[in-house]
């Protein structure tokens, strides 16, 4: 039980999790599309996620300050080295996620809806038994 002084680990985590979310979520999607045609523009972002260009260029400067992405006006956005891991580990764990998904049944379509909110808010101890669990599940039956 937790006194009203000290708030509860699960929720400091969860907002913890909220605040990075964003930010995985765009350099995910920028290596996406670069990856895909080349290189990233703002209208590309806008695109990928359906909001208006003022979202993905607020967003795009505080990822630019955080030190993930480098880009400057009219030129294409590209990810930093730091930018490339977070999203390196951050489609990992998408790939993980939905593979879970999938071999406990649930169809492709709807495992890649839940595992874009899920994959922000797993543990490393609950990645590593999702990825266990799905290599089992998808094992031929000896």
């Amino acid at each position: 039980m937790t006194t009203p002084e000290q708030p509860s680990a699960p929720h400091r985590r969860t907002r913890r999790d909220h605040a990075t979310e964003t930010a995985e979520d765009y350099v995910e999607a920028i290596a996406e599309i670069h990856k895909s045609s080349g290189t990233c523009r703002v209208r590309d972002l806008a695109i990928h996620f359906g909001v208006s260009h003022v979202t993905i260029t607020r967003t795009v400067s505080r990822l630019q300050a955080e030190g993930l992405v480098n880009t400057a006006p009219y030129r294409p956005i590209e990810l930093t080295t730091q930018g490339k891991r977070l999203a390196t580990a951050s489609r990992k764990r998408h790939e993980t996620v939905f593979r879970f998904l999938v071999s406990l049944g649930i169809d492709e379509e709807t495992a890649a809806i839940d595992a874009e909110g899920m994959e922000h808010h797993v543990s490393p101890q609950t990645l590593k038994k999702f990825a266990e669990l799905a290599e089992k599940n998808s094992e031929p039956d000896a």
